[in-house]
């Protein structure tokens, strides 16, 4: 496995940043890591960067134990910090050059420089100072940086954070293409993101994690489980006559014909059908409403 996490934590004076949590990131996994501010997101990545030391608790990383290999490990990782800090009155070249001089590429220097340009997307930009380039460019430079050395795993804090829309596009199809072969663990707060490029999501609140699943078992960690269904009828009914259906537990209308029923079972769509029957209704669509991840987020981090 490429990162494994045994009950790591870090404390500052009272408090504890990251308190006991526990996890795996299999080779080629791309796992949104989530939180509220504060969480503790930020703490762990400096954690597993070797940035920071751990105030208890074990990581390995491709197998080396973090604290005794704190300088092997780095050569396993590309790090995005969450301010991507760049040398701005250096140019973009230059400054990739400078940092495969950090890792001593040596003679696969040229060749890798030109290979990661052109792989970010810098080509037409690789001339001009990084101070000059729009944010978009600057956090593409921050991943080639974070390429350079072609690591095992990608830790990327926030990648998208202040960019617009179809810079945020462009990174996060660079981020899909890069970890096709690679391990990537992402911060994020944008939870479209998390499920537009995301396998798997790890939510932390308070130091600790509250869930750890695929995208699409996630939903389960929720803890209302009810269902709600949005029906449309052919003909006005009253809300007295819809709070009778047999599993019905809440009614909202939306307009004359259109309502929202909340039900704790998901019989409650053939109980909908035979009280439009009944009622000679007749019923024009009915639909699921699913549950948001932000949603979800939310109940699990209040």
């Amino acid at each position: 496995m490429s990162i494994k996490v045994n009950d790591l934590t870090k404390i500052y004076g009272q408090q504890r940043a990251v308190d006991g949590i526990s996890f795996e990131i299999q080779t080629g996994e791309i796992v949104g890591f989530v939180g509220p501010n504060g969480a503790g997101k930020s703490t762990t990545m400096k954690i597993l960067t070797g940035f920071i030391p751990p105030s208890s608790g074990e990581a390995w990383i491709n197998g080396l134990e973090l604290i005794e290999n704190s300088l092997e490990i780095r050569k396993h990782i590309g790090y995005l910090p969450e301010n991507n800090p760049l040398y701005h009155e250096m140019y973009v070249k230059e400054y990739l050059e400078f940092v495969a001089g950090i890792y001593k590429l040596g003679k696969n220097t040229k060749s890798r420089i030109a290979e990661i340009i052109e792989q970010t997307g810098l080509a037409v930009e690789q001339k001009k100072k990084i101070g000059a380039l729009s944010k978009g460019y600057r956090q593409r430079v921050g991943l080639a940086q974070a390429l350079i050395h072609n690591p095992a795993i990608l830790i990327l804090d926030e990648p998208t954070s202040g960019l617009d829309p179809n810079q945020i596009i462009e990174i996060r199809n660079l981020i899909s293409e890069v970890g096709k072969e690679k391990t990537v663990l992402l911060s994020t707060h944008i939870m479209q993101e998390v499920e537009a490029i995301c396998d798997r999501i790890l939510i932390i609140n308070k130091g600790k994690i509250v869930a750890d699943d695929s995208i699409e078992a996630i939903y389960s960690h929720s803890k209302d489980q009810q269902i709600t269904v949005i029906v449309e009828f052919d003909k006005i009914t009253e809300q007295k006559n819809i709070e009778k259906i047999l599993l019905v537990d809440k009614v909202a209308r939306i307009d004359d014909k259109n309502w929202l029923i909340q039900s704790s079972s998901d019989e409650i769509r053939q109980h909908i059908f035979n009280f439009a029957v009944k009622s000679g209704l007749s019923v024009l669509s009915m639909q699921k409403k699913e549950k948001s991840l932000e949603e979800v987020f939310q109940e699990l981090t209040k």
